[in-house]
């Protein structure tokens, strides 16, 4: 594989030569993987953080006056690593809000009985199964976005991301109890229960 130096790099991505993004991919790709796995994702969440590392990155380019300070290897785990830490940050806070907010719809004391990792994997199941509409408007009222600011983002009206926010807040906690890893939660409970009697 020939090797290329920073300025070859920054150059070849500013005029856009495909031949160095599958040279990055290839040299680079392991690192970024390798941090990912370490934040329990998958290997298509690091093909997605380093896409998007790469879309930063040529962005920042395409600025014109864009200097690079440090190695490429450097920069480009660095800004691969800030996204995916955005990445967590926004599903511990889904998470989260789905725990506390799930107490009014489901059976008392459930969060008491789910083992964390299993509830964290039934959430994602069914979050990521949901249309891209529903995902982002809940994924922006998690960051604590107005409903107006989620409706001039997303090009609709106040009103619908409203009435959607709520669709949306509903299917998802129907769905976590119809997941199949929630009934056997549930199940178990039970007969733990049967056994105390």
């Amino acid at each position: 594989m020939k090797e290329f130096s920073d300025i070859e790099i920054i150059e070849c991505l500013r005029k856009r030569e495909s031949y160095v993004v599958h040279y990055l991919q290839e040299k680079y790709m392991p690192l970024i993987r390798l941090m990912v796995f370490q934040g329990g994702g998958s290997s298509e969440d690091a093909s997605d953080i380093f896409q998007d590392g790469l879309i930063i990155i040529l962005e920042k380019i395409d600025e014109g006056d864009f200097v690079l300070k440090c190695k490429f290897k450097t920069y480009l785990y660095c800004v691969c690593e800030n996204i995916w830490l955005t990445v967590l940050d926004k599903r511990k806070a889904a998470a989260n809000y789905v725990s506390n907010t799930s107490e009014e719809y489901m059976e008392k004391d459930v969060s008491d009985l789910m083992d964390k990792a299993l509830y964290e994997t039934i959430f994602r199941d069914v979050f990521e199964a949901m249309d891209i509409t529903s995902r982002n408007i809940l994924n922006m009222y998690w960051e604590d976005k107005a409903p107006q600011e989620i409706a001039d983002k997303l090009g609709l009206t106040n009103g619908y991301v409203r009435k959607r926010k709520c669709e949306a807040q509903n299917e998802l906690i129907q769905k976590i109890k119809e997941h199949p890893g929630y009934k056997r939660i549930i199940r178990s409970d039970e007969k733990a229960n049967e056994i105390v009697r």
